[in-house]
């Protein structure tokens, strides 16, 4: 059963989340405003993949995965836009408030799930100067590099077989994931490592866009 806002004086459930910044963010209709990256960044590396069903001391966090597909994503398959290396760091920002769902259980939620992510990832874009939508063609760049950071992380963390992996996300030539992160970072070190990341693409992006 919904929980009321007691807040706003009525009886329509809450759709926001309070953030530890402060920040308020309303899940049905977020604003740029309410996005902070030091929020996502917290989140996300305390957000599971793989529902926590993984080896090691420690959970394999969405913002580690982030970087993993990042790291694929600019090595692997070479692309070098500041922006668009932005982009592919926060493919799975959203998950900072909605969690992260295995892709068996979205087949099964259907439309509104997606409208809801679609929407934050929009908010999400505008708060740091992004396309609100991402063009088609980077959109499966990044799905590319997603789909081989999931096979290594199925294989090396995951318990798949790795003719079961093939069978779900086909199998990585070309690509050795012995320079890869995969052994899972404590929360707080995959937090520093996120944050990071986005400072130096954010330099970058800066001077790119001043030039």
């Amino acid at each position: 059963m919904a929980v009321a806002d007691r807040n706003n004086g009525d009886n329509r459930p809450r759709a926001w989340q309070r953030m530890l910044s402060g920040r308020r963010l309303d899940l049905l209709e977020p604003s740029p405003l309410d996005v902070e990256i030091e929020d996502i960044a917290h989140g996300l590396a305390r957000v599971a993949r793989w529902n926590g069903q993984t080896r090691g001391d420690h959970a394999f966090s969405v913002a580690q995965h982030s970087i993993l597909v990042l790291e694929i994503f600019s090595g692997a398959l070479g692309e070098t836009d500041p922006a668009n290396q932005l982009t592919c760091l926060l493919h799975d920002a959203p998950e900072y408030v909605i969690g992260d769902m295995i892709s068996p259980f979205k087949a099964v939620m259907g439309g509104d799930y997606k409208v809801i992510e679609e929407r934050l990832q929009a908010a999400i874009h505008m708060r740091f100067s992004l396309p609100a939508a991402t063009p088609v063609r980077l959109k499966q760049k990044i799905k590319k590099a997603d789909t081989i950071a999931a096979f290594f992380e199925a294989t090396a963390l995951a318990g798949f077989s790795e003719a079961e992996a093939r069978k779900f996300f086909g199998r990585p030539q070309g690509i050795s994931p012995d320079s890869l992160p995969l052994a899972p970072w404590p929360a707080a070190l995959a937090q520093k490592n996120f944050l990071k990341r986005f400072r130096l693409l954010e330099e970058a992006l800066s001077g790119a866009r001043v030039r």
